[in-house]
């Protein structure tokens, strides 16, 4: 199983036990009163949500102050009850008249009958079989509603929310965020309406007929939806509608993270990284292939054209005498004009150098950090930006690893989410990215080790103390040697860890040396030896395991299967195939420069031209704002798309807006669609030419379903390709 796959399933374990720990709570609180009932607690047995539990308790928890209980300390209650009664019909103003007691505050008969209508409707509105069918029917019918909080709205980015309905069932995720927002600026009034009459007609159906008094109680039954029920199950819906956007953005703010983290490193060379700006110059700064600073400076080439040449005879020189190949400009305030001049530059040197454009998100947050002072104490704030420009270059994980994930700018909702459970998921995000990649313990940094998993803060200092004291590490084991880490935290970061220096050829690869014996067994099986692992001869080894039987061959091995999968993928350490450049390719890169040609030919692998629209959050921010957010994607179809592509939709209910809008435009632009869906496949299904709808209703499941089946699609795709 993948990382995000556990993450999930713990998350959902969390969830489960958290509703056991309540059952059990709510269980004791309702026995210590001696109210506990066999059904009562067989209905918190079947009890499958926090929702449910909460509505099983509300007849018994402790409430402040109400009209019903102050209606019960009048002695109110058997007057209630007898109206509410299954039997005959009975004059409840002539039994109310008993009820009067000036000295409880019951002045009339209207005043009892007052009192007891309370506790009915109070009673009614506590009921959970009522309250779950109306939370359904809030949730089928219910429409969400935003004006304009003034008469005269002044324009705002709100504008599209001052006349907006929309059904509960269909409301997008950032139409929430944008209209909760709205709300909290007070530019907004928001509600969820539901028709009264439908949902009175609910009420009464379960609590009126055949009660000794049923006029008397179908109006404390339309009290209980008006006063108690109506207001309390909006703000449940609105609470709900805001957790599945809150989990919904988190997950796009994780999805848009990572292809951050994961750009392909640029490193072994040395490498200038400019930090545009107006005002205060343009920071520079040289680090050499290991990210140490050689020289910084500032040059001013948007002052003038004087101050420009000036600025490329100074970066002229300096690349010179350091002898830089790459150029990392920042993409801020003057990245337009910095890259002219870097343009202007590279032609007066005759060539010799590129230069890349770098996201600077979150770089100024890293210079005036604890972290960046530490680093570089010598230096200003923002000749540090223009260093850690420079490092994302060499190595955007190793840098951005330093800073808070919600610096970096993944989305634009992120201050609105709850804090904690966004640092839990762009945290994992992180950590999933430097599991996946591999550490050098050599090489990186205090700030790359502690996120790696069984590390933390304190273990990764120590691991670079060590470092620093002793010289590289030579082996794996020698970790044992570091303070704090003890065999535990060995177990679980050893796989992550990477050893170069090694003597042993698996320390450099992703097997745990608690199955280096197992590897070892499996390359002898097939014919292989450590030095295929060294020089990347293993091509066959997936066939010939297949061939001589995975459970055969893991029996051999004294492994599991599943663990023997994890071994043959990280000795391959590719997706399945290896899928060389061609030879035309291959030839161009040694023509354009001979050393760096050879190195990309080894290790570049031949892929296919595809975009995941879901990660390009500039342009989505943009067209959410200015146009219409559910239509992102179906922008992105319309200018990328061309006949004889394939559109891939991705939706669990098959009716996802966004995708169904994509669908449309690429079926209209003569792409081929693919819905990967769930349920019944909604509406996608009726645009896709082909439709994998998996068997399964509950979202979580329908998402574990399609992990597999896109799996299976890459497979497919690489056998027939390569």
């Amino acid at each position: 199983m993948d990382d995000q796959l556990l993450r999930r399933l713990a998350d959902r374990l969390q969830y489960l036990r958290g509703l056991a720990a309540r059952k059990e709570e709510v269980r004791a609180a309702v026995e210590g009163q001696g109210k506990l009932t066999e059904d009562l607690s067989a209905a918190l047995d079947a009890a499958a949500t926090l929702a449910e539990v909460e509505d099983l308790y509300r007849p018994y928890k402790q409430k402040r102050r109400t009209r019903a209980s102050m209606a019960r300390e009048k002695g109110l209650e058997p007057l209630a009850a007898l109206a509410a009664a299954r039997g005959p019909a009975v004059d409840l103003e002539r039994a109310a008249q008993d009820y009067v007691d000036p000295e409880k505050g019951v002045e009339t008969v209207e005043a009892a009958l007052q009192g007891a209508s309370d506790i009915l409707a109070e009673e009614i509105s506590d009921r959970a079989d009522l309250r779950k069918e109306l939370r359904q029917l809030y949730l089928r019918r219910g429409v969400l509603t935003s004006k304009a909080a003034g008469k005269e709205p002044e324009d705002s980015v709100y504008r599209l929310y001052y006349d907006f309905k929309c059904p509960v069932s269909r409301v997008q995720g950032y139409q929430t965020l944008a209209i909760n927002r709205g709300e909290r600026e007070k530019l907004l009034k928001v509600s969820v309406e539901l028709d009264s009459e439908t949902a009175r007609v609910v009420v009464r159906r379960r609590t009126v007929p055949g009660t000794a008094a049923m006029e008397f109680v179908r109006g404390a039954a339309d009290d209980a939806w008006e006063r108690l029920l109506q207001p309390s199950l909006e703000r449940e819906v609105r609470a709900q509608l805001t957790e599945q956007a809150d989990e919904g953005a988190i997950r796009t703010f994780a999805l848009n993270l990572k292809p951050l983290l994961m750009q392909p490193p640029v490193k072994g060379h040395v490498t200038m990284g400019l930090d545009p700006g107006y005002a205060h110059g343009c920071k520079v700064a040289v680090i050499d292939a290991t990210g140490k600073v050689l020289d910084t400076t500032v040059v001013y080439p948007t002052y003038g054209q004087r101050q420009k040449q000036e600025a490329i005879a100074r970066l002229g020189a300096m690349i010179r005498r350091h002898h830089v190949e790459h150029i990392a400009i920042g993409n801020g305030t003057a990245s337009r004009e910095t890259e002219q001049m870097a343009v202007e530059l590279i032609h007066t040197l005759g060539g010799g150098v590129s230069y890349m454009m770098v996201s600077e998100a979150g770089a100024s947050v890293y210079s005036a950090s604890k972290l960046a002072a530490e680093e570089f104490p010598e230096y200003d704030v923002n000749l540090r930006s223009a260093v850690s420009i420079a490092r994302r270059m060499q190595d955007p994980l190793a840098e951005l690893v330093k800073i808070d994930p919600k610096a970096i700018g993944v989305g634009q909702y992120q201050h609105d989410m709850p804090q904690k459970r966004l640092d839990e998921t762009l945290g994992g995000v992180v950590e999933d990215c430097v599991n996946a990649v591999g550490v050098d313990v050599n090489t990186a940094s205090a700030s790359l080790l502690g996120r790696v998993a069984g590390l933390n803060g304190t273990t990764a200092k120590n691991i670079v103390k060590y470092r620093e004291e002793n010289g590289a590490f030579t082996t794996r084991r020698q970790l044992l040697k570091v303070p704090k880490v003890g065999p535990k935290a060995f177990q679980q970061c050893a796989g992550f860890l990477r050893v170069p220096e090694s003597r042993n050829v698996l320390d450099h690869t992703g097997v745990h040396p608690e199955s280096y014996g197992a590897a070892e067994a499996l390359l002898a099986l097939c014919g292989y030896g450590l030095s295929d692992v060294k020089v990347g001869g293993l091509d066959g080894l997936r066939e010939r395991v297949a061939a001589y039987g995975e459970e055969k061959a893991a029996q051999a091995c004294g492994v599991g299967v599943p663990t023997l999968r994890d071994i043959v993928g990280e000795l391959m350490k590719g997706f399945v195939k290896k899928r060389p450049v061609s030879e035309e390719i291959e030839k161009a890169l040694k023509t354009v420069d001979p050393q760096m040609g050879a190195e990309l030919s080894e290790k570049l692998q031949q892929g296919l031209p595809a975009i995941a629209l879901t990660g390009h959050a500039g342009l989505t921010t943009a067209f959410m704002n200015d146009v219409d957010g559910s239509m992102t994607y179906a922008e992105q179809v319309l200018g990328y798309g061309k006949e004889g592509d394939v559109f891939l939709g991705i939706s669990t209910s098959g009716n996802s807006k966004n995708v169904l809008y994509a669908a449309v435009t690429a079926k209209a632009k003569g792409l081929k669609v693919i819905g990967l869906l769930g349920r019944d496949g909604g509406r996608i299904r009726g645009y896709s030419d082909t439709a994998i709808v998996v068997p399964e209703q509950e979202t979580f499941k329908i998402q574990e379903l399609h992990l597999p089946v896109y799996h299976a699609l890459c497979l497919m795709l690489e056998e027939y390709f390569f």
